[in-house]
Order: structure tokens, then C-alpha cells, then sequence
């Protein structure tokens, strides 16, 4: 019923491209205080104004820099509730889940189950070749930087679920009237959307596989689940774990983390295993946690509009 809650003959399609130009302008206004900040330290200190993202990022001291990029996801957050309430007259909790109310029991199994994950393969791959590895861990800044973390990042993650796994699933469900056409365009809208990040350039195209992998995973679980609470619990584990755990001259920003990996980034194996094998294993597990069954009605089949009572 997840998908059938944004299916209403009043929603239509154009509605859901107005919405994401609003959402899309919200995170504009909020990359004014970066923009603002930057144009007042090249005056001020009469440094070179940057071309390039990777210039901006650098700019700051690193806790500095993500305070500042998250800002815009909190004014994307209220663009969606706006958006959501005025544009499609629905509540926040219809494009989050099914039931009666957000099941945080399942947002908090995820979120753990995904960081168990993510430090073991860090430890098999540190153990594997610890020399790539340098600890950086300072006190101060890394205490800082949990807090910004944990406050900033699940507003990160949590809008971008909200877009792509609640947002946008319903509304390409409204223009396909199937589960497939929404899950499929999601994903790939979501892996695309990282084609500009720092890793591409250095990997390759070839870790698309990774981004879009990651976005049709993120997609069946919500549709399994008729909810997004395991998305939203993978997510923030994802994004939080890898910020605070290690990072990398490569990667989109760097953090205050605990270690900082030398390597040269190459994609091999480690793009490719998560979404053939760690990923199958995570459905594997949710399903037989949560009773998962009709895979292929739940995933494919098609949608009409039910009326729901209040």
C-alpha cells in the first residue's frame, strides 16, 4: 500500500516535476551561506576565488565545510514537506510508510546491521593491507565532527530517501501505474545524480554500477517493505559510518575521521561486491526478518488507484 498511498487521480505527474523544481530551488537557497562564506574569505584573506567544486571543498577547515554543504539539505527537507502538504495535499508520513506510524524498531536494525557491515569490511580490508592506512585521530575536531555528523547527516540521507524512495517512486508510480517503471527510474536518477562526484573521475564510469546498485537495493527493500525505514537506517549508517571512520584525498569531502586512506583508488572487486553479494545477503536477512513474500507482485506488478478511508 506504500506506493498506492500517492496514487489519487488529482496527483498528477506534472505536479510531481513542479514539486521537484521547488525542492531542487529550496537546496539552491540553502548553498547561500557556502556561497556567502566563500566570497568572504577571498576578499577578506585576498585568496583566488575557486572554479571548481573540489576547490570549495578545500577552502575550509573540513568540520567547517560540512556544516556548511549540509545546510542545504535542511532547506530541502522543508521544501518536501512544503511540497508534499500544499502541492499534493498529503501528509509526510503517507511518502514514508504504510503503517500507522514510522516503525523506528526497523530504522535502528538497519542503521546497526549496515554499520556492522561497514566496520567489518573495513577491518578485513586494513588487516589485508594496513600500510594504506595512516590514523589520523584528533581529539577535539573528531568529537566535533560526531556531532555535526549526527545531527547533519541523517538530515542528508533522510531527504535524499524522501526524494528519491518516497517522493519519486510515488510519483513515477502515478505516470507508470506499476511498481517496476518507479523502481527502475529512481534507481537510476539516484545513481546518476552522483556521476559528478570526485570517485568517478578517478574509477571510472565502471563504479556507476556501485551508485545505481546501491539506489535499486535502496528501492526493492522500500518496496518489500511497503516503507522506507530500512532505506532510512541503511542510508544514515552508510554515509555516517564511512565519515567518521576513514577518508580519503579523493573522495567528495574530506572529514576529521579516525583513519585516512592512502590508496589510489581503482575499481575492482570491492565495486562490484557489495551489490552481487552484500546486498543479497542484507535482503536475504530483511526478508526473513520481516516475513517478505510475493517478490515478484511487489517488485513488478501494477497499481491502481484505491480510495482509502480515513
Amino acid at each position: 500500500m506504500f506506493l498506492e498511498q500517492g496514487i489519487k487521480p488529482e496527483n498528477k505527474f506534472w505536479k510531481y516535476l513542479l514539486g521537484s523544481v521547488f525542492i531542487i530551488s529550496a537546496s539552491f537557497v540553502g548553498q547561500l551561506p557556502i556561497t556567502a562564506a566563500v566570497f568572504y574569505k577571498t576578499f577578506t584573506q585576498h585568496v583566488a576565488f575557486p572554479t571548481t567544486n573540489e576547490g570549495i571543498m578545500n577552502m575550509f577547515e573540513s568540520n567547517t565545510t560540512l556544516f556548511l554543504v549540509m545546510i542545504s539539505f535542511v532547506f530541502a527537507f522543508a521544501g518536501i514537506y512544503f511540497v508534499v502538504k500544499f502541492i499534493h495535499h498529503q501528509t509526510l508520513l503517507s511518502v514514508t510508510t504504510s503503517r500507522s506510524k514510522v516503525d523506528w524498531k526497523r530504522i535502528l536494525f538497519s542503521f546497526f546491521l549496515w554499520s556492522f557491515f561497514s566496520l567489518v569490511s573495513f577491518l578485513f580490508v586494513y588487516l589485508r593491507a594496513p600500510e594504506q592506512f595512516v590514523l589520523q585521530f584528533k581529539l577535539v575536531p573528531f568529537l566535533i565532527l560526531v556531532i555535526l555528523g549526527c545531527i547533519l547527516i541523517p538530515i542528508q540521507t533522510t531527504t535524499e530517501e524522501y526524494v528519491f524512495r518516497g517522493y519519486l517512486m510515488q510519483g513515477f508510480a502515478n505516470l507508470a501505474q506499476n511498481r517496476w517503471f518507479p523502481l527502475l527510474m529512481t534507481s537510476i536518477i539516484f545513481g546518476s545524480m552522483h556521476w559528478t562526484n570526485p570517485e568517478v573521475g578517478k574509477m571510472g564510469n565502471i563504479i556507476m554500477i556501485y551508485y545505481i546498485g546501491t539506489g535499486l537495493f535502496l528501492g526493492v527493500i522500500t518496496l518489500m517493505d511497503e516503507g522506507m525505514e530500512l532505506a532510512l537506517g541503511f542510508h544514515a549508517a552508510n554515509n555516517l559510518v564511512g565519515a567518521l571512520l576513514v577518508t580519503s584525498d579523493w573522495t567528495v569531502f574530506q572529514t576529521n575521521s579516525i583513519f585516512k586512506d592512502l590508496s589510489e583508488p581503482s575499481a575492482g572487486i570491492d565495486v562490484i561486491l557489495p551489490v552481487v553479494v552484500i546486498y543479497p545477503i542484507l535482503l536475504f536477512i530483511f526478508s526473513k526478518k520481516y516475513g517478505w513474500t510475493n517478490w515478484k507482485e511487489k517488485l513488478t506488478g501494477n497499481i491502481k488507484y484505491v480510495e482509502l478511508k480515513a
